[in-house]
């Protein structure tokens, strides 16, 4: 891939995971993505692993952010980094938010999500990490624009 001048869109993919069905939080974060300049992808509740990550491939995404309020995070996430894994996808950013309890970030960062953002994350911290991120991921020796 040759760097341009001009870099696309930073892509990311907002998923809800697994049958948690609130999804308010999932929203605010796409819109506030979306209102940042960044291409946001909202899959909708109810997704399977499978299904995220097939999403991801079809959308080329930079980011996938997971949001999982139902408890479920340590089966649903290393199920979605393992698929992602499978399918040789290594350089997409993988980020987790909801209900997570403390004990369970390092477990999570080990697995390779690269943040956890618990209740109460400003927005912009997100956005910042999100976009940081990615950028220093398709530097690749370019200089930046």
């Amino acid at each position: 891939m040759s760097a341009s001048t001009t870099q696309r869109k930073i892509r990311v993919v907002v998923a809800k995971p697994g049958l948690d069905g609130h999804d308010r939080g999932a929203k605010i974060i796409a819109r506030a993505l979306r209102d940042a300049g960044m291409e946001v992808i909202y899959t909708g509740l109810h997704q399977t692993p499978e299904q995220i990550v097939e999403t991801v491939i079809q959308e080329d995404a930079d980011a996938v952010g997971l949001s999982i309020l139902s408890g479920a995070h340590m089966t649903l996430v290393p199920r979605i980094v393992q698929l992602l894994s499978e399918q040789g996808i290594d350089d997409v950013l993988v980020t987790v938010g909801g209900t997570i309890p403390a004990d369970d970030i390092g477990p999570l960062k080990e697995l390779g999500v690269a943040e956890v953002f618990t209740p109460g994350a400003p927005t912009q911290a997100i956005i910042d990490f999100i976009r940081s991120a990615v950028e220093a991921s398709r530097v690749d020796g370019a200089p930046s624009a």
